[in-house]
């Protein structure tokens, strides 16, 4: 009996450490490398770090080329991962066209419903899809610009045409600042080479710049600031990763909270089973203020003593 019992307490010790050993496969793609998808990217991957989930992690960057997208997915297919994780609308949009046998979680997706991903935000259509949406909270943004420039009349944006979230966000840009009584001109770019042009373009024309959740533009962001720097014209940011590195100022989301939470729904589906199909669309509800002195002295902008004092992050 004795025996008996050793032996099913080794099978058990020995099938708990064969758990405990398990390693995931997850294949991510990302469009391009700028700090805010980074940092969704390392949020997922410190969050099952943090649950002790083990994962090879296959990290795919298509540098913003839409062919290098699409062969990215066919990699990814090759390589049979648990589940694939897809930082930003292209990545995701062809990652759900052509993987249907394993499930997809995205993370920075602005307007799942439109770019196509989901049916609706309960995601009730039976696909192997599901993630976040970091939709700007437009109406705060430009109650920002208003707050930092007071003089605004006409807000200009730099965005790439041809991102469905980036679109969306213009289009709500636009009903927003119609509500404040302004006006809105549009500068737009096919790659982020453009982004310095489309910045001059403006001078003159706008107010202030601002420059939303376009991975397009942000991946050049250091072009819009050397123009605006030049010009003494202020330029506003739908991230908060964009304020460290040279613009004014950003209340939005924290791209690594949106990581940590989404790699809390990779868990779910990998350990958990959860489908999903079974799991609704979910949203960072809180947002940051960051503000950073510097890029506003060398903007010429003063910045308000309210908007200072309940600032998440000051940059000096």
């Amino acid at each position: 009996m004795k025996n008996i019992l050793l032996t099913t307490m080794a099978f058990l010790f020995l099938a708990t450490m064969a758990f405990a050993g398990d390693t995931y496969v997850i294949s991510v793609t990302q469009i391009v490398e700028h700090p805010a998808l980074d940092a969704m990217r390392n949020g997922v991957i410190d969050r099952l770090k943090e649950k002790g989930i083990e994962a090879k992690f296959n990290i795919h960057i298509a540098q913003e080329n839409q062919a290098t997208n699409a062969q990215i997915i066919s990699q990814i297919q090759g390589e049979q991962p648990d589940l694939v994780v897809a930082i930003a609308t292209p990545g995701a949009q062809a990652a759900a066209q052509k993987i249907h046998d394993r499930p997809i979680v995205f993370t920075g997706v602005t307007d799942p419903v439109s770019a196509g991903l989901v049916k609706d935000l309960n995601n009730t259509d039976g696909k192997n899809i599901t993630g976040m949406s970091d939709f700007s909270p437009m109406d705060r943004h430009v109650a920002l610009i208003k707050e930092i420039v007071p003089t605004t009349k006409t807000i200009g944006v730099i965005y790439n045409a041809g991102e469905p979230n980036s679109v969306a966000l213009v289009g709500k840009l636009k009903e927003e600042a119609g509500n404040a009584g302004l006006d809105v001109e549009e500068a737009t770019i096919a790659n982020s080479s453009g982004v310095y042009q489309a910045a001059k373009s403006l001078i003159g024309r706008v107010d202030v710049i601002y420059i939303p959740t376009d991975n397009t533009a942000i991946s050049a962001l250091e072009s819009a600031i050397k123009v605006c720097t030049q010009s003494q014209l202020p330029l506003i940011v739908g991230d908060v990763d964009s304020v460290a590195r040279g613009a004014i100022a950003a209340v939005a989301v924290d791209y690594y909270k949106m990581g940590l939470q989404t790699g809390d729904m990779v868990a779910r589906i990998l350990v958990d089973g959860v489908k999903p199909n079974k799991m609704p669309i979910e949203f960072l509800r809180n947002f940051n203020l960051h503000i950073n002195k510097k890029a506003a002295a060398a903007m010429g902008v003063t910045l308000p003593e309210t908007t200072v004092n309940r600032a998440t992050k000051i940059i000096e």
